[in-house]
């Protein structure tokens, strides 16, 4: 067996020991169906809403849950393994620093990717029966294509913080603060130039400026692909932009690869 699977099914393995993959699982599962059935219950009735409506919120919640899993998931990858000294024994082996970053990366990625798939997957399923899924099941399918997307990047994300630290302690809060920065901080600096700033940046402008963000990115790719109507605050001005779904797709595998390249960079640098 190639070095970088073999390293893909103990991560796998260890997810699925530790019972990750079964509370990711359930947790995707519970907030898909949750809100697909029970979304309407803000206005005072029980009924399905809008499959627009359904990934609307679903992006909205997400860009919190699944960064903050991939984060928690990897964050101590290689700075834990370190404190204990199995990193120093497994580069004893013959195997090298790219096929245990690959086999890492593929093992805990599969990890949020297969939850993934089932999570949002079965409130797909559920609610194709009471609709149509010739309708339901093309949107899912990009929901969860970006939503994996979006946890491999912050994976990625977590192996740049996991080598460049000494202590799992530094990493775990780096980890916080990234995590607060992506999904608050850089929205409400956002908001904060729109506001605060007179003839501030223009709709393509706010659009160039959320690329840089991966959660923004994924919210951005879901909302496009939908009724602008159904979408509300700083993201429906944004929904009309000239980019298409497919090129927005390529900037976030870019924000897959990058971090990977670097975290490589890294670990190819680091002194054990």
């Amino acid at each position: 067996m190639s070095p970088i699977w073999a390293v893909a099914l103990k991560e796998f393995q260890d997810g699925v020991r530790n019972r990750w993959f079964i509370s990711i699982t359930c947790i995707f599962a519970l907030l898909s169906i949750g809100l697909s059935y029970y979304g309407s219950v803000a206005s005072g009735q029980i009924t399905p809403p809008s499959l627009s409506t359904t990934i609307a919120s679903l992006s909205s919640l997400s860009v919190f849950i699944i960064p903050l899993i991939a984060l928690l998931l990897c964050y101590d990858s290689f700075v834990g393994e370190q404190e204990s000294g199995t990193l120093l024994l497994l580069l004893t082996y013959p195997v090298s620093h790219t096929q245990l970053l690959l086999g890492k990366f593929i093992g805990q990625g599969s990890i949020i990717t297969l939850a993934t798939i089932i999570g949002f997957g079965s409130a797909a399923i559920l609610l194709g029966f009471n609709t149509d899924f010739a309708t339901v099941l093309p949107t899912f399918a990009l929901f969860i294509l970006t939503a994996s997307l979006l946890g491999l990047s912050f994976i990625g994300l977590a192996y740049i913080i996991s080598l460049s630290v000494t202590e799992k302690s530094k990493a775990a809060g780096m980890a916080l603060i990234l995590w607060l920065f992506f999904v608050l901080i850089f929205d409400l600096g956002l908001l904060a130039i729109l506001i605060g700033v007179k003839d501030g940046v223009s709709q393509q402008g706010l659009v160039q400026l959320m690329l840089f963000n991966p959660a923004d990115l994924f919210r951005l790719i879901n909302l496009a692909a939908l009724d602008s109507g159904d979408v509300n605050g700083v993201l429906a001005v944004a929904i009309n932009s000239d980019y298409s779904v497919s090129s927005l797709l390529l900037m976030m595998l870019a924000w897959v690869v990058s971090p990977l390249l670097f975290a490589l960079f890294i670990f190819s640098k680091k002194s054990i």
